[in-house]
C-alpha cells in the first residue's frame, strides 16, 4: 500500500515538473511576443506556426552548445549552483494548494519562505565561484536586493497568517469564497507585486542582470546548459510568484479554468512591466525596500493583529 503511494507521489511530482517546464518554455515565447509588440516589431515568427516551436529550438541550441568554464573558477560550486537553483525553483511548486492530500501540507507558507531563502545561496555561489569581478558584483547586488525584499515579503505573509489563522495555502480558497482579498487589500496587492518583481530580479529591479552596466551580472561566465538552467529557474520563479499572487489575492480554486487565466494575466503584467518601466537606481531600490515597503508591511501586520484581538476579545 505504501509502495503504491510512493509511486503515485513520484509520478505526480514528475508530471508537475514537466508541466512547469513546458509552461516556462511558453512563458519565454509570450514574453518575446509581448515585448515585440510593445516595441512595435514582430516577435519570433519564423519557426513553425507563428513561432510556437521557438522555445524548444532555443532549448536544443542551448543544451547542445559546448560547455565552457573559466580556468580560475571553483569548478564544483560553479557547476552545481545552476542545478541547485533550478531544483529550488521546482521544489517550491510542491506547496500548491491542491485539494487532493498528495502535496497539500499544512505548513505551505513556511515551506515557501524556506525555499525562497535558499534561492539566495545559488545566486551568491554562482557569482562568487565564477571568479570574475563582474559576476561577483552582480551576485552581491542580487543577494542584497533579495534579502532586503524578503523581509517585507515575510511580514506581508505573516499578516495573512494572522488573517486566515493557518499556514496552509488551502485556507486562502475557503476565505475567498465570497470576496477576493484584492478588493479589500488593494494597496497590499500592489506592494506584494512589486516585491515579487524584486524577488525574481525583474525590471525595474533587475540589478543582478543589468545588461547596460553589469554585462549580465552573476551569470556572465555561464554558457550553454548552465545559462539555460539559470534562465529556467528565473522563469519558474516568475510563474510561481504569479500563482501565489492569484492564490493570495484572486481566489485559489485550482480546478477552475478562471484561475489559470488569472495566472496568465499576472504573468503578462510581469512582462508588461518589463516593456514599460526603466531601471531604478540602486540606492533608490534600497530606499524603497527599507523606508517604504518595510514600514508599510509592519503597519498592516499591526492592523491585522489588532483586528484579531478585537474579534477574539
Amino acid at each position: 500500500m505504501f509502495f503504491m503511494e510512493y509511486i503515485l507521489f513520484f509520478i505526480s511530482s514528475l508530471i508537475l515538473v514537466v508541466c512547469v517546464l513546458v509552461s516556462v518554455a511558453f512563458l519565454t515565447l509570450l514574453e518575446r511576443k509581448v515585448l515585440g509588440y510593445i516595441q512595435i516589431r514582430k516577435g519570433p515568427n519564423k519557426v513553425g506556426l507563428i513561432g510556437i516551436p521557438q522555445p524548444f529550438c532555443d532549448a536544443i541550441k542551448l543544451f547542445t552548445k559546448e560547455q565552457t568554464y573559466p580556468i580560475l573558477s571553483n569548478y564544483i560550486s560553479y557547476y552545481f549552483s545552476p542545478i541547485f537553483s533550478l531544483f529550488i525553483s521546482l521544489l517550491v511548486w510542491l506547496c500548491m494548494p491542491l485539494f487532493v492530500k498528495l502535496f497539500s501540507f499544512n505548513l505551505g507558507l513556511l515551506f515557501f519562505l524556506c525555499c525562497t531563502s535558499l534561492g539566495v545561496y545559488s545566486v551568491m555561489i554562482a557569482g562568487w565561484s565564477s571568479n570574475s569581478n563582474y559576476a561577483l558584483l552582480g551576485g552581491l547586488r542580487a543577494v542584497a536586493q533579495t534579502i532586503s525584499y524578503e523581509v517585507s515579503m515575510a511580514l506581508i505573509l505573516l499578516s495573512f497568517i494572522f488573517l486566515i489563522s493557518n499556514y496552509n495555502m488551502l485556507y486562502f480558497f475557503y476565505y475567498q469564497t465570497y470576496i477576493w482579498f484584492i478588493l479589500i487589500l488593494l494597496p497590499m496587492s500592489f506592494v506584494w507585486f512589486s516585491i515579487c518583481l524584486a524577488e525574481t530580479n525583474r525590471t525595474p529591479f533587475d540589478f543582478a542582470e543589468g545588461e547596460s552596466e553589469l554585462v549580465s551580472g552573476f551569470n556572465v561566465e555561464y554558457s550553454s546548459g548552465g545559462f539555460a538552467l539559470i534562465f529556467l529557474a528565473e522563469y519558474a520563479s516568475i510563474l510561481f510568484m504569479s500563482m501565489l499572487f492569484c492564490i493570495i489575492f484572486l481566489g485559489s480554486d485550482l480546478f477552475n479554468m478562471m484561475f489559470y487565466l488569472k495566472l496568465t494575466f499576472v504573468s503578462f503584467v510581469f512582462i508588461w512591466t518589463r516593456g514599460t518601466l526603466p531601471r531604478f537606481r540602486y540606492d533608490k531600490l534600497m530606499y524603497l525596500a527599507w523606508k517604504c515597503f518595510l514600514p508599510f508591511s509592519l503597519n498592516y501586520l499591526l492592523f491585522f493583529i489588532g483586528i484579531k484581538l478585537l474579534l477574539f476579545k
